[in-house]
């Protein structure tokens, strides 16, 4: 897996403009929200819910034997700006306890609400296993 950053461009921080992977495993995880195994949210709070959609999507990696650093795409769709932009410190470091400091091509979408009530922010990821 390499990451793609075009001459003259400055390093984005927190996701990668591109990911190149040679061959592998393609790992698709459906989007997760912020709810436990038993499909209950614990909070309302964003932060809480992304620490808990992470690890939900760490556990569905791991069920296809891939890891965090597999992940090459993650789309997150958040219907809480305000609280996205006052928690990005917090997210940052609940990131790095999940996947560490690997990045992935990502995309942020704010959507006006989630089907799963009172859910605040949904990830969706694709990973490459090498072979």
């Amino acid at each position: 897996m390499k990451t793609l950053l075009p001459e003259g461009w400055a390093a984005p921080i927190g996701y990668a403009n591109g990911i190149e992977v040679d061959a592998g495993r393609i790992v698709f995880v459906a989007g997760q929200v912020g709810w436990n195994a038993q499909q209950v949210f614990e909070s309302e709070d964003i932060a809480p819910q992304f620490d808990q959609a992470l690890r939900n999507i760490v556990a569905v990696l791991a069920e296809a034997g891939a890891e965090p650093h597999h992940i090459c795409r993650m789309t997150a769709y958040c219907c809480d700006k305000p609280a996205y932009m006052a928690a990005r410190r917090e997210l940052g470091k609940i990131w790095r306890k999940h996947i560490g400091t690997h990045y992935p091509a990502m995309s942020m979408i704010f959507v006006s609400d989630l089907l799963d009530n009172p859910g605040k922010i949904e990830l969706e990821a694709t990973a490459v296993v090498p072979r």
